[in-house]
């Protein structure tokens, strides 16, 4: 009798330890009295006294009241089971080791839920490590460390798959990593103060959709991870003197739609498709207030681009390799910087919009000449080739059909609202014209 009434007792005593004393209560037996009970413990508000392991199947939650204090050494929980749901935790003091990943959540299983949770004084975030189907949801997630070097990853997936990362705000941290893991949904997220918004490499068939990201060195990096698909994501302020707003390398079929690229050194980075039957397809971008909007680089072709906005970069398209032109498709896209007319009002300009390198060319081919773009000097170079050409121009792109008038730009997805809704339907403000 005395056995079977132990279990009930130590969760009852876990609501009242912690109003009973200023010291924090060992969570571990508590866990181990629930796993060896009902597999459910809800904890009082106070604070707990970490690391704790969990290996079953376990319902803990703290009610977002419910402190889980480690001793900066190792990582405050690890769950190493399936099925179980860690919700309304407040997780601090995990270790320093970049090599041991130590983490706030280190998670090892599958079918786990994880959410709204708030992980500060961490080094890494959350951890799924050959982990798949889990949900990582309206989390907060906080890094320690002054340099984007010394801080750990927000979230980190190695060879996990078929998990869900929703409406979670990472901040101050060094990056979202994913690697070796395909067929993530990674949604409606905002990422601030950090080194990279995310990382993926190894990564196919993975979807990046109604993300925020801003005032980070980096966006998105898609290395390596063919079928991927970035979908109405906004990145801002990504100004590092290598920074870009969404960089792609050695990845085909990539489907770049709806996103929005803002005051970033570069817009969007990319080399060609390896395979020039799966092509990098930009469709409905807008790229405004860019040092350059676009930087190709390496061997030309393999890129569809229709029906983007191009509006105040500096220029407008960049390309290491400004030949064959033919290679790749442009069709329908506005730019600001198009002086052509529409005699016959059909709203398409009667001329193709073509961009030529002049002086530009110095710092392609010279990147130590980039020191100079904008002076005085380069300008006056480069409206004495325009005026008077001393060699051929090079021909970067020629759309045939540029739009003059484009519509207001309307988001498919609000970032107006407080952060874990992100993803949400717009609302009105969000419909507005920016």
């Amino acid at each position: 009798m005395l056995s079977t009434l132990r279990p009930a007792l130590l969760i009852v005593l876990a609501g009242l330890l912690p109003l009973a004393s200023a010291s924090a209560a060992p969570l571990q037996p508590l866990i181990d009295a629930a796993l060896a009970g009902t597999g459910i413990l809800r904890l009082a508000p106070g604070t707990y006294e970490g690391p704790v392991k969990i290996t079953g199947r376990l319902i803990l939650d703290g009610g977002g009241q419910a402190v889980i204090q480690g001793n900066h050494a190792g990582s405050v929980i690890t769950l190493k089971a399936s099925g179980s749901v860690l919700r309304g935790l407040i997780v601090r003091g995990s270790g320093d080791s970049h090599d041991q990943i130590h983490s706030g959540i280190y998670v090892e299983g599958h079918d786990n839920r994880i959410e709204n949770n708030v992980l500060d004084d961490v080094l890494f975030g959350i951890v799924l490590q050959k982990s798949n189907r889990n949900l990582v949801r309206g989390n907060r997630v906080r890094s320690r460390g002054e340099d984007t070097a010394d801080r750990g990853d927000g979230l980190r997936l190695w060879y996990a798959m078929d998990n869900r990362i929703e409406d979670n705000v990472f901040e101050h941290m060094r990056d979202l990593t994913f690697s070796n893991s395909p067929r993530n949904r990674i949604i409606g997220n905002t990422i601030r103060d950090s080194r990279r918004a995310m990382n993926f490499l190894f990564s196919t068939r993975t979807l990046v959709e109604a993300n925020l990201a801003t005032d980070n060195a980096t966006g998105i990096v898609v290395i390596n991870s063919n079928g991927f698909i970035l979908r109405n994501n906004r990145v801002m302020h990504a100004m590092h003197v290598s920074g870009a707003g969404i960089a792609i390398k050695e990845s085909t079929a990539v489907l770049i739609e709806g996103n929005e690229l803002i005051h970033c050194a570069i817009g969007l980075m990319a080399d060609s498709s390896s395979d020039p039957l799966s092509r990098l397809v930009l469709v409905n971008n807008r790229l405004a207030h860019n040092v350059t909007g676009i930087n190709f680089y390496g061997e030309r072709g393999g890129r569809i681009l229709i029906n983007n906005r191009f509006e105040h970069n500096l220029w407008q398209v960049t390309a290491t390799n400004a030949g064959q032109v033919e290679a790749e498709h442009w069709a329908g896209n506005y730019w600001d910087t198009y002086q052509g007319f529409d005699l016959d009002q059909d709203g398409i300009g009667d001329q193709p919009h073509e961009l030529y390198v002049f002086a530009d060319r110095i710092w392609l081919e010279t990147p130590e000449a980039s020191f100079f773009r904008n002076s005085p000097l380069m300008e006056m170079i480069d409206f004495l080739e325009r005026l008077a050409p001393f060699s051929n121009p090079a021909l970067v792109l020629r759309d045939r059909t540029p739009v003059l008038r484009a519509a207001p730009w309307t988001p498919s997805v609000s970032f107006n609202r407080p952060a874990g809704q992100i993803g949400a339907a717009p609302d009105s403000a969000a419909m507005t014209a920016h």
